[in-house]
């Protein structure tokens, strides 16, 4: 029989591996990403995967101030996240429907009617 300890630390381990490959792919995200939207979403997912690294590596070395430290990455990690949205909508960053659409040949609108259409509608009042 495999003794419960051995268990967690193989567990444990194969945790940080996958952990550590998904914190590769999403630093390749940031460095390639072809909007900002895409680099923060990266940069929110690397947040989160160092929280599970470190949440792995507390149950691994049994060290429980790790646990502290993960949860004020996180509680970062969100604040962080939400200041990039803030400035992507402060700045305007067009989306890829936006972006798409603004290739679009211009259409000429005719303007049948002549004349002022407000007025009408101030006609009709005693002032």
């Amino acid at each position: 029989m495999i003794a419960p300890l051995a268990i967690v630390s193989t567990a444990a381990t194969l945790g940080l591996v996958i952990l550590g490959v998904a914190f590769l792919l999403a630093s390749w995200r940031v460095l390639v990403g072809p909007t900002l939207p895409d680099r923060i979403l990266a940069l929110d997912t690397l947040s989160g995967t160092a929280i599970g690294f470190i949440a792995v590596l507390s149950v691994k070395t049994g060290f429980a101030l790790y646990i502290d430290i993960a949860i004020a990455l996180g509680l970062v990690g969100f604040l962080a996240t939400v200041a990039f949205a803030r400035f992507v909508l402060s700045r305007g960053e067009p989306s890829a429907k936006t972006a798409a659409a603004a290739k679009l040949p211009k259409v000429k609108v005719n303007k049948a009617r002549k004349g002022n259409t407000a007025g009408r509608a101030k006609k009709g009042r005693k002032g």
